[in-house]
């Protein structure tokens, strides 16, 4: 393609866009709304996950040993768990400080009582405490853990690790449910509002095919006009969305005091813009594209 015909398309797409203003308006609102939405969507998402995966992290397994292990071979167990697969953490705790916690947790106004016993009742409670990368694969690490040498009881949370694996199953169908629909929805309007212009111009349309316009020269200025809407309804919410999430983290972490658990859980401004911009961007590019391309097929036959 020439670059003096490259030009003319791409300033009658800008024409288009102008000749069809109150149309194309629309289509920037409504692909601004959705894009929104989809913003709006996509930080729940973000930040679910956050927390989601901040759960899994705090939900392990307890892993205690037969009765007379020796240091030594409890360390080797700690090796052998740490070289399994999807193990993220081994916290190794003494009977001492099991013991300690349990007198802090469940004595604590009544340490009298704890004075009571000589020895420490808690002796055999040496453990490790296991976590795993997600909590899909905390039943495949149990399993190995479970054929060690040495290893009396594993210990695991199998109701939180159920319902944890059950909310990830149903978040995962809604988002991608909810994400289809808007875009189902953009590529219908911005496809009606491209229709538009296409019907707007069909004559020319007619003449320039009669004196031997390729459908490629035909088409581009509203692949065009398509990509410039997307473009411009996909940069003005990502502008509004950036101010809204930072003044709205900003807030919640300093204004209420019950959020202040969720400072670091709460994904900043930055991590969460630097996966949306490119993503808004990609759908609203290609919503126009597609938009347009769709359109202009059923006006070239003529």
């Amino acid at each position: 393609m020439k670059f003096r015909s490259l030009g003319y398309e791409i300033r009658q797409g800008f024409r288009n866009i102008a000749r069809n203003r109150m149309f194309s308006i629309a289509s920037i609102a409504t692909m601004t709304a959705s894009i929104f939405i989809f913003g709006a969507f996509f930080f729940i998402i973000m930040n679910v996950n956050a927390v989601r995966q901040d759960l899994e992290q705090k939900v392990g397994v307890t892993v205690f040993f037969e009765m007379g292990t020796d240091d030594s071979r409890i360390e080797e167990i700690g090796e052998s768990i740490r070289g399994i697969s999807h193990v993220s953490e081994v916290t190794f705790t003494s009977a001492e400080e099991a013991w300690e916690q349990y007198k802090s947790e469940y004595l604590e106004g009544n340490e009298s009582l704890a004075e009571g016993f000589k020895d420490n009742p808690l002796a055999n409670s040496a453990s490790y405490t296991v976590l795993v990368d997600r909590i899909e694969n905390q039943d495949q690490v149990v399993r190995e853990i479970r054929k060690i040498d040495g290893v009396r009881k594993v210990n695991q949370s199998s109701g939180a690790a159920e319902n944890l694996k059950s909310f990830n199953k149903l978040f995962t169908y809604a988002s991608v449910a909810i994400i289809v629909i808007l875009l189902i929805v953009a590529v219908i309007l911005i496809s009606n509002t491209v229709s538009v212009g296409i019907s707007v111009r069909k004559d020319e349309i007619r003449i320039m095919k009669l004196i031997g316009a390729t459908d490629a020269f035909v088409r581009a200025p509203f692949v065009v006009e398509g990509i410039l809407l997307g473009v411009i309804g996909s940069a003005i919410p990502l502008v509004i969305l950036y101010l809204t999430y930072h003044v709205l983290t900003t807030r919640l972490l300093t204004r209420f005091g019950f959020m202040g658990s969720m400072n670091g859980v709460l994904l900043d401004a930055g991590t969460v813009f630097s996966y949306l911009v490119p993503a808004a961007l990609l759908i609203g590019i290609g919503i126009g594209f597609f938009g347009a391309v769709l359109m202009i097929r059923r006006h070239l036959n003529v």
